[in-house]
C-alpha cells in the first residue's frame, strides 16, 4: 500500500469513527434517553398543524432512531461498510425534509457537519481498510 492510499485509509477511519460516535449518542439519545414517545410528542402540534398523519411521524421516528444507533454502531466497527453510509445519508434526507417541511427556516448547524462528514465517508469507501469488514468478508 503507498503512503497516499495509507493516508486516504486512515482518513476514511477517522472519519467514520468519528461520525459513527456522533450517529450512535444520536440515536441512543432518541431511543434510551429521551424515548421515541417523547419524541414524538414533541413533534405532534407541528405535524398535526400541517395535516401529517401521525403513522407517519411515528415512522420516521423510529426510522431515524434506529438507523442513527445501529449504523453508527456499524460505522464505527466498520461493518457493512458500502451500504451504511447509504443509509445515513436517506436518513439525513428523511430529517432534513421533515424540519423543512415542519420549519422551513431551521437551524442546519448540527445537520450540516453530518452532511459532510458522509459525502467524505462515500468518497473514501475505496479506501476502506481499517474495519470488521476487511476482517470477515476478504
Amino acid at each position: 500500500m503507498y503512503q497516499t492510499e495509507f493516508n486516504y485509509s486512515i482518513a476514511e477511519l477517522f472519519v467514520r469513527c468519528f461520525l459513527g460516535i456522533l450517529f450512535i449518542f444520536q440515536g441512543y439519545d432518541k431511543l434510551f434517553v429521551v424515548k421515541i414517545k417523547n419524541v414524538v410528542n414533541a413533534f405532534h402540534n407541528e405535524t398535526d398543524r400541517k395535516h401529517i398523519p401521525q403513522f407517519l411521524l411515528v415512522l420516521t421516528s423510529y426510522f431515524t432512531s434506529i438507523s442513527e444507533f445501529f449504523g453508527g454502531i456499524l460505522l464505527l466497527f466498520g461493518l457493512f461498510h458500502q451500504i451504511v453510509p447509504v443509509i445515513l445519508a436517506i436518513n439525513l434526507l428523511v430529517v432534513t425534509f421533515a424540519f423543512s417541511f415542519l420549519r422551513p427556516m431551521w437551524d442546519l448547524q448540527h445537520m450540516f457537519p453530518r452532511v459532510v462528514l458522509i459525502t467524505l465517508i462515500l468518497l473514501l469507501s475505496n479506501y476502506f481498510y481499517f474495519g470488521l469488514d476487511t476482517l470477515i468478508f476478504k
